[in-house]
């Protein structure tokens, strides 16, 4: 399914950065509360992200933490209700940086009561890794208004706009 199917662009516009010099491209976006939605629009939104970030294999880690995130949306805040909808913002500054927010309608969760899996005596539980695998991905992640939104941003990976792809 085409993310044209699945999102709507509600704007598309090269605007400055918080009294940087650096200009930015921002995308909004949103999907339904479907599991089957996250994939393809992942995939969508990851060639958006490398027209202005340079190919390093740091974009997996962007991807992978997307992927959590709209997971996390879907079917923990949504509660896969697919009446409800995800929706994605993502700003890609000209020199690499990429700030994605996503906010679910759900009534939101406490992140700080949410374990550290990596110890020992939650290695058995069966949630709170993707929380972890984002805030190992990227550079910041943040949890915001009852946790119904996750901003992240993975810092710049070079000094100007990525070498345009042909093909």
């Amino acid at each position: 399914m085409e993310i044209a199917a699945m999102a709507h662009t509600q704007s598309l516009s090269p605007l400055p950065r918080n009294g940087h010099s650096v200009p930015y491209v921002e995308l909004r976006q949103s999907l339904p509360s479907k599991v089957a939605a996250v994939s393809p629009f992942v995939e969508q939104l990851m060639r958006f992200v490398l027209y202005f970030r340079k190919a390093d294999g740091s974009e997996t880690d962007i991807e992978m933490a997307l992927l959590e995130a709209l997971a996390n949306a879907v079917i923990h805040g949504n509660g896969s209700n697919s009446f409800k909808s995800v929706y994605v913002t993502c700003r890609c500054y000209m020199d690499g940086e990429v700030s994605i927010t996503v906010r679910d309608e759900g009534p939101g969760f406490d992140s700080s009561s949410v374990g550290d899996p990596t110890l020992l005596e939650n290695r058995l539980f069966t949630h709170g890794r993707g929380i972890y695998l984002m805030k190992t991905l990227m550079d910041e992640v943040s949890f915001e208004e009852g946790g119904s939104v996750v901003r992240m941003r993975k810092n710049p990976n070079f000094g100007g706009v990525a070498q345009r792809r042909s093909g």
